[in-house]
Protein backbone atom coordinates (compact mmCIF):
# COMPACT_ATOMS: atom_id res chain seq x y z
CA UNK A 1 0.00 0.00 0.00
CA UNK A 2 1.36 3.38 -0.54
CA UNK A 3 1.46 6.02 1.73
CA UNK A 4 -0.62 8.32 -0.35
CA UNK A 5 -3.63 6.42 0.89
CA UNK A 6 -2.48 7.30 4.43
CA UNK A 7 -2.40 11.13 3.39
CA UNK A 8 -5.44 11.01 2.23
CA UNK A 9 -7.11 8.75 5.10
CA UNK A 10 -5.10 10.99 7.32
CA UNK A 11 -6.58 14.62 5.90
CA UNK A 12 -9.79 12.71 5.92
CA UNK A 13 -9.78 11.83 9.43
CA UNK A 14 -9.09 15.64 10.38
CA UNK A 15 -11.86 16.62 8.45
CA UNK A 16 -13.92 13.89 10.06
CA UNK A 17 -12.62 15.70 13.63
CA UNK A 18 -13.86 19.02 12.86
CA UNK A 19 -17.12 18.27 11.46
CA UNK A 20 -17.84 16.22 14.69
CA UNK A 21 -16.45 18.89 16.76
CA UNK A 22 -18.44 21.40 15.25
CA UNK A 23 -21.24 19.12 15.73
CA UNK A 24 -20.49 19.16 19.47
CA UNK A 25 -19.48 22.33 19.59
CA UNK A 26 -22.69 23.60 18.67
CA UNK A 27 -24.75 21.88 21.25
CA UNK A 28 -22.40 22.74 23.95
CA UNK A 29 -23.93 25.06 25.92
CA UNK A 30 -27.27 22.18 25.79
CA UNK A 31 -26.37 20.69 29.64
CA UNK A 32 -28.47 17.88 28.70
CA UNK A 33 -26.99 17.20 25.22
CA UNK A 34 -26.05 13.56 25.13
CA UNK A 35 -27.00 12.92 29.04
CA UNK A 36 -24.69 15.94 30.36
CA UNK A 37 -20.98 17.20 30.20
CA UNK A 38 -20.23 13.86 32.17
CA UNK A 39 -21.97 11.09 31.23
CA UNK A 40 -20.46 8.45 29.80
CA UNK A 41 -22.20 9.16 26.33
CA UNK A 42 -21.04 12.21 26.04
CA UNK A 43 -17.36 11.78 26.84
CA UNK A 44 -17.38 8.53 24.58
CA UNK A 45 -18.12 10.88 21.27
CA UNK A 46 -15.57 13.56 22.61
CA UNK A 47 -13.33 10.70 22.39
CA UNK A 48 -13.98 9.79 18.86
CA UNK A 49 -13.73 13.52 18.03
CA UNK A 50 -10.29 13.90 19.01
CA UNK A 51 -9.45 10.48 18.16
CA UNK A 52 -10.42 11.75 14.44
CA UNK A 53 -8.03 14.18 14.57
CA UNK A 54 -5.40 12.68 16.22
CA UNK A 55 -5.16 9.70 14.38
CA UNK A 56 -5.55 11.60 11.25
CA UNK A 57 -2.48 13.51 11.97
CA UNK A 58 -0.48 10.20 13.03
CA UNK A 59 -1.71 9.02 9.20
CA UNK A 60 -0.23 11.75 7.51
CA UNK A 61 3.17 12.11 9.37
CA UNK A 62 3.70 8.32 8.85
CA UNK A 63 3.23 9.66 5.40
CA UNK A 64 5.33 12.32 5.43
CA UNK A 65 8.06 9.82 7.30
CA UNK A 66 7.91 6.37 4.93
CA UNK A 67 9.28 6.65 1.69
CA UNK A 68 6.89 5.24 -0.77
CA UNK A 69 10.51 2.45 -1.25
CA UNK A 70 9.96 1.38 2.33
CA UNK A 71 7.26 -1.45 1.37
CA UNK A 72 7.45 -3.49 4.35
CA UNK A 73 5.90 -0.65 5.80
CA UNK A 74 3.02 -1.30 3.56
CA UNK A 75 0.61 -3.12 6.13
CA UNK A 76 1.57 -0.63 8.77
CA UNK A 77 -0.10 1.74 6.85
CA UNK A 78 -2.64 -0.41 6.55
CA UNK A 79 -2.96 -0.90 10.12
CA UNK A 80 -3.01 2.47 10.76
CA UNK A 81 -6.23 3.36 9.03
CA UNK A 82 -7.88 1.00 9.79
CA UNK A 83 -7.22 1.97 13.23
CA UNK A 84 -7.54 5.60 12.24
CA UNK A 85 -11.09 4.73 11.44
CA UNK A 86 -12.30 1.66 13.59
CA UNK A 87 -11.58 3.59 16.89
CA UNK A 88 -13.28 6.77 16.22
CA UNK A 89 -16.34 4.87 14.48
CA UNK A 90 -15.97 2.68 17.34
CA UNK A 91 -16.57 5.71 19.72
CA UNK A 92 -19.42 6.88 17.99
CA UNK A 93 -21.52 3.49 17.98
CA UNK A 94 -20.43 3.40 21.65
CA UNK A 95 -21.79 6.81 22.68
CA UNK A 96 -25.25 5.53 20.52
CA UNK A 97 -25.40 2.66 22.35
CA UNK A 98 -22.91 0.90 25.01
CA UNK A 99 -22.68 -2.50 23.35
CA UNK A 100 -20.01 -1.72 20.88
CA UNK A 101 -17.37 -1.28 23.33
CA UNK A 102 -17.05 -4.50 22.82
CA UNK A 103 -15.22 -3.61 19.32
CA UNK A 104 -12.48 -1.67 20.91
CA UNK A 105 -10.13 -4.65 21.05
CA UNK A 106 -10.00 -4.46 16.90
CA UNK A 107 -8.97 -1.07 16.40
CA UNK A 108 -6.31 -0.71 19.81
CA UNK A 109 -5.14 -4.15 18.15
CA UNK A 110 -4.21 -2.63 15.01
CA UNK A 111 -2.93 0.00 16.43
CA UNK A 112 -0.64 -1.75 18.35
CA UNK A 113 0.09 -3.72 15.37
CA UNK A 114 1.04 -0.54 12.97
CA UNK A 115 3.64 0.76 15.79
CA UNK A 116 4.98 -2.80 15.98
CA UNK A 117 5.81 -2.99 12.91
CA UNK A 118 7.20 0.86 12.35
CA UNK A 119 9.40 0.28 14.99
CA UNK A 120 10.81 -3.16 13.72
CA UNK A 121 10.86 -1.39 10.31
CA UNK A 122 12.94 1.54 12.27
CA UNK A 123 15.61 -0.94 13.94
CA UNK A 124 15.69 -2.88 10.71
CA UNK A 125 17.21 -0.21 9.10
CA UNK A 126 19.63 1.34 11.61
CA UNK A 127 23.00 0.00 11.41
Amino acid sequence: MSTGWNEIAGWGLILAGFLTGAWLGARFHDDGFLGGYGSFRRRIVRLGHIACVALGMLNVLFAAAVPASRAHQGLAGALLIAGGIAMPLTCFLTGWRSVWRRLFVLPVAALVAAAVLVLLGLLGDSP
